[in-house]
């Protein structure tokens, strides 16, 4: 059996805007038409409930690290639902565990799940996000961010990314 690369779609619960959540839920059918897998914070609204929507809607395989204590207040979409009991704290294993991240839209939630990542060595993909958020990230992630202005343009960063890194 072949490993399914993990990618992590990060954003925004409520404070996600309708364009953060339309490009959520496209790059969530982009993900599943590709065969990999799409992990997310699994809460039931904003940029996880709506990469999540995406991809089940394409029939593809989802996972939900969720927060709380049980998955009573997850995503419907979400497949695969691991319960932490570690609120935010799970924040590092969504970063830990994406093989690589797509981040649309920012909070503080987003922000340390983007850290984590970058502090581990991941490739960081900054989706339709602002200059001061770019450059921020770019500062201290170097060349482990890029940015996308499209979902398609996000895809096609995966695709070259995984040809270079496969996921064993």
């Amino acid at each position: 059996m072949s490993v399914k690369a993990l990618i992590g779609v990060m954003g925004p619960g409520e404070s996600a805007t309708p364009e953060d959540n339309e490009l959520a839920f496209e790059l969530g059918k982009g993900i599943a038409k590709n065969g990999w897998v799409l992990l997310s914070g699994g809460r039931s609204f904003g940029v996880m409930d709506a990469a999540l929507k995406g991809a089940a809607d394409a029939n593809g395989l989802t996972v939900a690290i969720l927060p709380w204590e049980d998955d009573k207040q997850s995503s419907e979409s979400a497949v695969i639902r691991i319960v932490t009991g570690m609120g935010s704290g799970r924040n590092i294993i969504n970063a830990l565990s994406s093989h690589i991240m797509i981040v649309i839209g920012m909070a503080a939630g987003t922000a340390s799940e983007v850290s984590h990542a970058l502090k581990a060595g991941r490739k960081v993909i900054l989706l339709n996000q602002d200059e001061d958020t770019i450059r921020f990230f770019k500062k201290i992630g170097g060349y482990k961010i890029t940015v996308a202005k499209t979902v398609d343009e996000a895809l096609a960063m995966v695709k070259d990314y995984l040809i270079v890194h496969p996921v064993h």
